[in-house]
């Protein structure tokens, strides 16, 4: 096979990497009239000028909620990638500022250099690398910018609402070799009452297990104690006490450790109030929600994972999200049932925040029959495809999968403080991407 990787392919693509990386593309709903934020409206626009220089075509939708470039004529290949990111959270993990990327030791460490913009410039700068070899597309190669993935997807619910959509497609937003199946992904929201006792507003984005959850008020010293005789980890400073997890993202809740729970758990018996005890009784600390569900798993994609996202109580009202992926053969409707009964027993009323439909393409499909050839032959790896509890935008089109850009057995910091990519497997990604679209598209 062609390598069509060369080091001027290589130097751009760092150069052009470092410059997305700079943008502190977070969600800030509505700012200066744009959708999801300046910064964000700032990187689309950034993204497509580089594009342009690349020899692409480029639109930007006009109220700024997606972007697209193009090469070739003819059906459309889509790949499927996403500019915004989830925040820093504290900067005083970072080893290096989360928006200046950073090379130590053949990583590049920055905000977004896993998820997705290194993957996304790799496979850009994959088909750069097809062009500069005059190969002609048969089909048009289309890349996609979204920019509010890590929150509600708007942004391809409007591509979806006015654009053509393609006949296969993959987005580089997950693990190699191939994702065929992604569970379905169900956001809620358990309302319920307030305290005039307690207040508290921990936890943070939906699709991270939160792994830092404080309290401040009279319970301090018994707060305190109680997470001594838990042996839970925790640290305190000026009468804060922080309860300390593990961060991991909300498909693999289970390997995480979970600061909300935690906390949850120990205020419980101190100050009873009902979305303690729904926590500590029924969402519990297994990342599956065996209290509420039982056992729920299927073949194609494995169990359920449950993740407790944040917990609000103030005077007012009191508030439990929550992240739930669902193995796509379980019946969603008797788990939101089930969900629904067993809040309503603690007081708790079922609000339904953000639902996606899962995905699923047939193993022996022509799509990823093509792309597992590719990784097989490039790599010598004979992993068979995938299933996930993820959501990548592959689920947005019909005949698409998520098709890397992270290697069998590579450290995952997505969503993590330190957040970084090996430079040497983003070049291998970009190597297999071109012989990928070389396949697919010519």
């Amino acid at each position: 096979m062609t390598v069509y990787i060369t080091d001027s392919i290589k130097q751009s693509f760092i150069q052009s990497l470092k410059t997305l990386i700079s943008y502190p593309s977070v969600l800030q709903e509505g700012e200066n009239g744009t959708p999801f934020g300046q910064a964000i409206q700032d990187v689309l626009e950034k993204t497509l000028e580089i594009c342009r220089e690349l020899g692409f075509k480029t639109y930007i939708d006009p109220k700024g909620y997606y972007g697209y470039a193009e090469v070739g004529e003819g059906e459309l290949l889509a790949i499927l990638c996403h500019l915004d990111v989830v925040p820093a959270g504290d900067l005083s993990d970072w080893q290096s500022p989360p928006f200046e990327a950073t090379i130590r030791e053949g990583k590049l460490y920055g905000r977004g250099a896993q998820d997705d913009k290194g993957p996304s410039l790799a496979a850009l700068y994959a088909v750069k690398s097809l062009l500069d070899q005059g190969i002609q597309f048969k089909k048009r190669v289309r890349f996609i910018f979204g920019t509010d993935e890590e929150t509600l997807w708007r942004c391809m619910a409007r591509y979806n609402a006015l654009e053509e959509q393609a006949s296969m497609g993959f987005a580089p937003d997950s693990s190699f070799p191939l994702t065929y199946a992604e569970k379905g992904l169900l956001q809620v929201k358990l309302h319920g009452p307030g305290s005039d006792h307690l207040k508290l507003d921990v936890g943070g984005a939906f699709n991270v297990v939160p792994d830092k959850a404080s309290y401040q008020g009279p319970l301090y010293e018994a707060v305190c104690r109680g997470l001594k005789e838990a042996n839970f980890d925790h640290q305190t400073t000026d009468q804060t006490v922080t309860v300390l997890g593990v961060p991991k993202h909300a498909k693999d809740a289970s390997q995480g450790v979970n600061a909300v729970i935690r906390l949850a758990s120990v205020l419980a018996p101190l100050q009873p109030h009902s979305a303690l005890h729904f926590l500590t009784d029924k969402a519990g600390q297994d990342g599956r929600g065996l209290g509420i569900f039982g056992e729920v798993t299927d073949e194609p994609s494995g169990s359920l994972s449950f993740n407790v996202a944040g917990l609000t109580i103030n005077p007012d009202r009191s508030e439990i999200r929550i992240d739930i992926r669902i193995p796509v053969l379980a019946d969603k409707e008797k788990l939101v049932a089930q969900l629904t009964q067993c809040a309503k027993d603690y007081q708790l009323d079922y609000q339904e925040f953000d639902y996606l439909a899962p995905l699923y393409v047939a193993r022996d499909s022509q799509l990823v029959t093509a792309l597992m050839q590719v990784y097989q032959e490039k790599t010598g790896d004979k992993t068979p495809p995938l299933s996930s509890g993820g959501a990548t935008f592959a689920r947005t089109m019909p005949n698409c999968v998520a098709f890397g850009a992270l290697f069998p057995g590579a450290q995952q910091t997505e969503h993590q403080a330190n957040e970084a990519a090996v430079l040497d497997d983003l070049y291998r990604a970009m190597d297999i991407y071109a012989e990928a679209v070389y396949r697919l598209a010519t």
